[in-house]
């Protein structure tokens, strides 16, 4: 590359319905492209969505892939081949005699408690399809005990016959789980080199090398799914990687990760299941970042697109984090950016329950093929989309800036179809539908705040993908929350492939070792001091500097005698240098011990904690990263409160509920509206890939950074725009 020439940070983030691309050059300018995704061969969405923006900013593609500083990739692979049980063909390695832990599972067969209709009917529900069946698990001769220490040898001629066996039934993955491994991993580190010597092209996954934690059942689904899926997000990446340098891409290409932040294609290669729930946790990476840059540490963030619904919260700065995750009801260990979602999208399907006579909305989605009613591609049920086009909420004329025309007559024939049955009028029908999936989003977002002891009040609510502006204001103003921002103005609806754009590099390594207090800082320095070398060995693979790499500690405690642990940041900053860790001594303990009782309280509420109990510390966990040049977004100056004349674009009708009929209502191109300008609802802001709906009640302005601000302060003493006549239904 040429140092005249311009060079750019690329995110591409694949969702169910568009994938998305976002370019950032260094002077902070953005460019956003969005293309079908192309299932199942996603990697042809993605390059034309890269292509798009080569367009816009006027290169041959070659020459944009040559000009790409950073290339960070959020990929749904892994997680469709695991929904579409496509995956490879599985076998598992466990200690002998626990073969059938993986099929007897918990007692909760996966069944989360956020599903309250599954909670309720829990008789009735099944467990899932297995990933390996019965045949395809194999036990071997070996045992450590819980301190490490070998009790039984691997039996080594009884390990090589099972490794055979499964070969020759046709296993393509092997999956290594054995007991307390994460205490000693030598004889799953020897499995997993008989595996490679008998079959160098078969894909292995040790427990150790992913989830080397306590609880046998998560560890093995987490191994197992890791092992499923692993082939096909390998070949999917591997032919991606090649793709791009052929067109003239030389830099190491970078995969969004569960945990936030990005990895290295080759990490994830080895555990493509991190790559599940990263697109929906760029969006939070997103959005943090532009928190600190606005100055707001509370968001609740909320991507909504035209498969799903997901809902993100960061709290002082920090994204929640979890550390046990659910897919397809397999429970599974794996540190991740703590995301709820539901299948509430543009595209979930309305239908009407016939004996009770009630709507229903999702979680069924039509997807992108074939996509809602109005793509005029076969489905003829009402989606979300659908309704908001009936609704005068989405310009089919003007649908992804006029790249994508819909057919507002198949829109109403399939609402009228729903107010047919329901005996509703087509509006009371499309307003229904609408609100129905808006106060579901309303649902969850209460769930994952306020049953965690979080006021959505002192929140503000990042609304972005394609679909969430346009309801936002709703679930918002049902949640109390006073202040939405539709960030950085068009970007919205391909915030989660800026997010992946903005993405630092992360890896996160975890250790379990139980000490009961008091602790002796020696046994912890040493925890801490293994993590850390682990970490610089990666920073090294992945050619980052020592000079760039940052490191932060945490371990997770809780009283004795409790099962639930408590993550508990080091309250202090450690050395950067994996050489002294003389700074942790009883003085840095004796911090830590009080922020586990501060934090613990915060959780569980004042004075639930018990200081005269003995206390445990659980697992270790070092999370290092390296900082990516971060986009220097450019201010604007105040261009007045009213917006230039060529910013209205015309009226059309749009129902809105709370006036139980059509009003005339002002139509705003998005990109004609500058800094310190305000709107008053009702309102409609288009820009080229998603539109805000401002109600009546409500206010829009733009801030300095071009985002759009809803406000829910209107009121009757401020100007009301101008001639709006109401229209009956």
């Amino acid at each position: 590359m040429r140092s005249d020439q311009a060079s750019y940070h690329v995110g591409v983030d694949i969702g169910g319905t568009f994938t998305d691309c976002v370019v950032v050059d260094e002077k902070g300018q953005l460019v956003a492209a969005k293309s079908p995704s192309t299932p199942p061969h996603f990697g042809q969405g993605m390059l034309a969505a890269m292509a798009l923006a080569a367009q816009s900013l006027k290169l041959d593609f070659a020459s944009f892939c040559q000009r790409i500083a950073v290339l960070t990739h959020g990929t749904t692979v892994g997680t469709n081949a695991l929904i579409q049980r496509r995956g490879a063909k599985l076998g598992l390695i466990t200690t002998k005699g626990h073969e059938d832990a993986i099929h007897i599972m918990r007692g909760s067969r996966g069944v989360s408690s956020r599903n309250l209709n599954q909670v309720v009917h829990f008789p009735e529900s099944r467990k899932p399809l297995p990933i390996v069946s019965k045949r395809m698990i194999r036990g071997v001769s070996e045992r450590v005990d819980c301190f490490g220490e070998v009790v039984v040898p691997l039996n080594l001629v009884q390990t090589r016959e099972a490794i055979e066996s499964l070969l020759a039934q046709g296993a393509e993955s092997i999956a290594i789980c054995l007991l307390w491994s994460f205490k000693n991993p030598a004889h799953e580190q020897q499995i997993a080199a008989m595996v490679r010597g008998l079959a160098p092209d078969c894909f292995v996954t040790c427990s150790v090398d992913l989830a080397p934690k306590w609880g046998e059942y998560e560890r093995l689904t987490a191994t197992a799914l890791n092992a499923y899926i692993g082939p096909v997000t390998a070949r999917y990446l591997s032919d991606l990687d090649r793709q791009l340098r052929d067109s003239g891409y030389r830099q190491a290409l970078q995969i969004t990760q569960c945990g936030g932040g990005s990895i290295s294609v080759a990490r994830a290669i080895q555990a493509p299941l991190l790559t599940l729930d990263s697109g929906p946790v760029s969006g939070v990476t997103g959005s943090q970042f532009l928190g600190q840059l606005i100055g707001t540490p509370n968001m609740i963030t909320t991507d909504m697109g035209g498969t799903s619904f997901d809902v993100g919260i960061i709290h002082q700065g920090q994204p929640a984090f979890s550390f046990t995750a659910n897919v397809a009801q397999y429970e599974y260990f794996i540190p991740k950016v703590d995301i709820q979602a539901i299948g509430s999208g543009g595209g979930s399907m309305a239908s009407v329950d016939r004996k009770a006579r009630t709507l229903r909305v999702g979680p069924e989605s039509a997807g992108a093929e074939p996509g809602p009613a109005c793509y005029g591609k076969g489905n003829l049920l009402a989606t979300v989309t659908d309704a908001d086009v009936v609704l005068g909420y989405i310009d089919p004329d003007n649908f992804l800036g006029g790249r994508i025309r819909l057919d507002k007559s198949k829109s109403i024939a399939a609402v009228d179809a729903v107010a047919q049955e329901l005996g509703l009028s087509l509006m009371q029908a499309a307003a229904g539908i609408a609100k129905i999936a808006e106060f579901k989003m309303a649902d969850i977002i209460r769930k994952t705040t306020v049953e965690k002891g979080l006021d959505p009040r002192d929140f503000v609510l990042f609304a972005f993908g394609g679909a969430g502006p346009v309801h936002a204001a709703v679930f918002a103003r049902e949640l109390g929350v006073r202040h939405v921002v539709i960030p950085l103005n068009r970007i919205a609806s391909t915030w989660c492939a800026f997010g992946a754009a903005t993405a630092d590099i992360l890896h996160i390594h975890e250790q379990v070792d139980i000490q009961a207090s008091p602790f002796e800082p020696r046994r912890v320095r040493q925890s801490i001091l293994q993590l850390m070398k682990k970490a610089d060995k990666q920073m090294q693979a992945d050619g980052i500097a020592a000079k760039r790499r940052r490191y932060q500690c945490s371990v997770d405690m809780r009283h004795r005698g409790q099962i639930n642990e408590v993550e508990v940041p080091w309250p202090i900053v450690l050395p950067e240098h994996v050489k002294s860790l003389s700074a942790i001594t009883s003085a840095t303990i004796d911090l830590l011990v009080n922020a586990f009782y501060q934090r613990y309280e915060s959780i569980y509420g004042k004075g639930s904690s018990y200081r005269d109990a003995r206390l445990e510390m659980v697992s270790f966990r070092v999370r290092a990263m390296a900082d990516t040049q971060r986009p220097d977004l450019p201010r604007a100056k105040p261009a007045g409160k009213s917006p230039v004349k060529s910013a209205l674009t015309g009226k059309r009708p749009v129902y809105f509920d709370e006036a139980g009929q059509c009003i005339e209502t002002p139509v705003y191109n998005g990109a004609n509206l500058k800094t310190a300008n305000q709107l008053f609802g009702p309102c409609i802001v288009e820009t080229t890939d998603t539109t805000i709906v401002v109600r009546p009640d409500q206010r829009l302005k733009v801030d300095a950074w071009g985002n759009f601000e809803l406000h829910f302060d209107a009121s009757q003493s401020l100007p009301a725009p101008g001639n709006q006549a109401l229209l009956r239904v």
